[in-house]
């Protein structure tokens, strides 16, 4: 539980938490530390703090960061835990998903952008990136000034996901 009014920076709370996520073992050697969308939503920060975060558990030398693919555990060089599917990917997967099952209709509204933000903890280029990715397969379609909705079941295609 972070102490919002206490003298310690939120930033040195929260990167003591994760390293308490190491020390446990639930974060390993090579796996990706949450990134700084997901440590936003997760302990309710700005994205600076989020930022600060990695920083300080870089001087801790507990995690190194690869620019453009994220912060992992361990020293920089240490071998990577096998790449998973991008969160883009994945998102995009879990509403597709929803479209089958009949969640998401039709001509309804899919989630925007700042609730997609939201409810996956990501940054504004991957909710972006998933609604582009659903609209270049078919999945959804664009009204500007509007909103995204669900195309008509006949128009999705699979190709986008492989």
């Amino acid at each position: 539980m972070l102490n919002r009014q206490g003298p310690i920076p939120l930033y040195v709370q929260i990167a003591e938490m994760i390293q308490e996520r190491i020390i446990r073992g639930e974060l390993r050697a090579g796996e990706a530390v949450p990134s700084e969308a997901t440590l936003a939503a997760e302990f309710d920060v700005g994205r600076s703090t989020a930022r600060h975060v990695a920083r300080e558990l870089r001087r801790r030398e507990l995690v190194h960061t690869v620019h453009g693919q994220g912060t992992f555990v361990g020293p920089l060089g240490a071998p990577r835990a096998e790449a998973t599917k991008a969160k883009y990917l994945l998102i995009a997967e879990d509403i597709i998903e929803g479209i089958r099952r009949g969640e998401l209709r039709p001509n309804r509204a899919i989630l925007s952008e700042n609730a997609l933000m939201r409810h996956y903890g990501v940054a504004k280029t991957t909710a972006r990136r998933v609604v582009s990715l659903l609209r270049d397969g078919g999945w959804v379609f664009t009204v500007p000034h509007r909103g995204t909705y669900v195309s008509e079941p006949s128009q999705p295609t699979d190709d986008m996901l492989n």
